[in-house]
């Protein structure tokens, strides 16, 4: 049965096999443009519950709602439901009660592989004690810690994460029923991978493409032009359903791709053209560029902003001097 908010919400004792598309962003494919802080449903959630998405996909939503979580971080098994074996992808953050669900969700399945997309607290930190309880490896993303004193506007990194192998651009995990090849899209963080399962056509999307709100670049690990020319990569895919870390599944993927890329690009239009009216520092952009912003978001706009202007530096477009930008 569909929940508030558009959820459809089932438990593990009660699953639904068909799959119901989710659809709770009010804004459209690209809300962060037209509302300064994107819509968050109201509650019941389904936190902690089994949700069938589609045959071979489980989701549990975490219990950690934020500004930058939407709802909370989404876990997802993979597995035929009364297989042998499953994957769990982005576990969460190290929340007993939300491992518990995973645990319940996985069903006395043999867990294959833990999978994470990224390193961000809210992804990885339950591979660890997962790792315990079922005695899977850890696979997926390559470790990565980043100390920096710059604002942020992204969860900070796990630096418990310690995979028992890293996964290259195009390798896979197999098991009964379900394949899930790695997808590199470095952009959002430097070690982000997508994960495709083959058999449905489904991208597991982790940060990197969400459909409640476009995804935070923050520099020195995030890096704008990888961030472009990975979203360009997945234009190119043939997936058919993106199934993200936070908010609903997305069903015409590459239509919301297209107006991320063309979002991005009015951004860095709008930083050269403010550039030719005069130089400027980071956040001298933020008061043109986006008017009437929540408070909370300012640290992350300005971020974002400085992701542009150090792509744009690289491609020789703009040029710093302290903290002022100027055009070439």
């Amino acid at each position: 049965m569909a929940g508030a908010g558009g959820y459809g919400t089932t438990n593990k004792n009660a699953r639904s096999t068909a799959y119901k598309p989710n659809s709770y962003s009010t804004c459209g494919i690209l809300p962060s443009i037209c509302k300064p802080m994107p819509s968050i449903p109201p509650k019941p959630w389904p936190t902690g519950l089994a949700d069938q998405l589609e045959e071979l996909v489980i989701r549990v939503l975490a219990p950690n709602p934020s500004p930058y979580t939407y709802t909370g971080t989404q876990t997802y098994v993979v597995g035929e439901e009364d297989g042998p074996d499953c994957a769990v992808i982005d576990p969460g953050p190290n929340d007993p009660a939300h491992i518990d669900a995973i645990e319940a969700a996985i069903c006395n399945r043999v867990v294959t592989a833990i999978m994470c997309t990224h390193t961000h607290r809210d992804h990885s930190p339950a591979a660890s004690p997962l790792a315990e309880r079922t005695g899977a490896p850890i696979v997926g993303c390559a470790p990565l810690v980043l100390n920096s004193d710059l604002p942020r506007a992204d969860e900070a990194f796990d630096t418990t994460y310690e995979p028992d192998r890293v996964l290259e651009d195009g390798e896979q995990m197999r098991g009964t029923g379900w394949t899930l090849t790695a997808v590199a899209t470095p952009g959002h963080t430097s070690n982000h991978l997508c994960f495709a399962l083959e058999e449905s056509g489904s991208l597991f999307t982790g940060d990197h493409v969400m459909g409640w709100s476009t995804s935070v670049v923050i520099p020195p690990d995030g890096d704008m032009g990888d961030y472009m020319a990975s979203l360009e990569k997945l234009q190119t895919r043939d997936d058919t359903r993106y199934h993200a870390a936070h908010g609903a599944a997305i069903e015409k993927p590459r239509q919301l791709v297209r107006g991320m890329i063309g979002h991005r690009r009015q951004r860095e239009n709008q930083i050269i053209r403010l550039m030719g009216e005069r130089a400027r520092t980071a956040a001298e952009f933020i008061p043109d560029m986006y008017k009437g912003l929540d408070e909370r978001l300012i640290g992350a706009a300005e971020m974002s902003v400085t992701a542009h202007l150090i792509d744009l530096e690289k491609r020789g477009l703009a040029a710093r001097e302290g903290e002022i930008w100027r055009t070439i």
